[in-house]
């Protein structure tokens, strides 16, 4: 995705500045002290949510709460890519006016979410104080819900098409997880989904490392504090068949066991010997 261009900085000091901040996945629950801080000190707050419902939530804590999702068109003649660059502008405008700017957006503000990552870069390259503050993101609440270490053995975190789009390898001996494979293959970036044929495609470059019965988890975390986690169990070859929002990620727990490095193992216990 192409970056946005810094105005030319002021010839004196910039007053405004903005901090993204991560509301975290779960209404209410997971919002931090500080992000909470950031929010209420702001003087105006742009919001990119899971829902209506959240940002009504947002609206009590600051009179000023514009959402971002309006900008976003109908998918058929607006890329996203559009869309993301439309909230830079939108709030490095706020910022260079010398407003403090609060960005709050679902989960972590870096993850999977290109404008806060690009309006930080764009705001400090014009001298003004960016921020990020972190959120409980998909992955944390992914962990727990599932009961998954990725320090266990180990874990691979790809965005779906990712797989498709380049050479990447998979280990089939740790942890997959599959971002978006609801928007699978999707190239113009205007789609919000796309078919089982998009899914066979990479099912099919799957099933080079995992056998076709081996067991897909799909998952959802909940969103609202009256909500459980969505959690289905499918053979891979059915993922085609089986319909996956964009909300939803896919994991693919380890088809093989770790293999010992006898060689590396050897080399390790005569360091030992030499510093006994």
């Amino acid at each position: 995705m192409t970056s946005v261009s810094p105005a030319r900085p002021p010839a004196q000091e910039p007053q405004g500045s903005i901090a993204c901040v991560g509301l975290g996945m779960t209404l209410g629950s997971h919002l931090s002290p500080l992000a909470r801080s950031h929010i209420q000190q702001s003087d105006v707050v742009f919001a990119a949510l899971s829902d209506a419902i959240v940002e009504r939530w947002l609206e009590h804590m600051h009179p000023d709460v514009r959402s971002l999702q309006p900008y976003y068109g109908d998918g058929k003649s607006k890329s996203r890519a559009a869309t993301y660059r439309e909230w830079v502008e939108v709030m490095m405008a706020e910022v260079r006016a010398g407003k403090r700017v609060c960005a709050v957006f679902y989960g972590h503000p870096g993850v999977f979410a290109w404008s806060p990552h690009e309006v930080i870069r764009v705001a400090r390259a014009e001298g003004f104080h960016a921020h990020m503050e972190p959120g409980i993101s998909a992955e944390d609440c992914l962990y727990a819900d599932l009961g998954i270490d990725p320090g266990r053995f180990g874990c691979q975190h790809y965005e779906a098409s990712q797989l498709l789009f380049y050479e990447t390898p998979i280990n089939p001996g740790a942890c997959l997880v599959l971002w978006q494979v609801g928007l699978v293959g999707d190239r113009s970036m205007k789609r919000f989904s796309t078919g089982p044929e998009y899914r066979q495609v990479l099912v099919d470059v799957l099933s080079r490392d995992y056998p076709p019965d081996h067991e897909v988890i799909i998952y959802r975390g909940a969103t609202l504090p009256i909500e459980q986690p969505r959690i289905r169990h499918v053979p891979l070859r059915d993922l085609p068949a089986t319909d996956v929002s964009a909300e939803e990620t896919v994991v693919l727990l380890p088809a093989s066991p770790l293999r010992a490095n006898l060689a590396l193992r050897d080399r390790l216990a005569e360091l030992d010997r030499a510093m006994s």
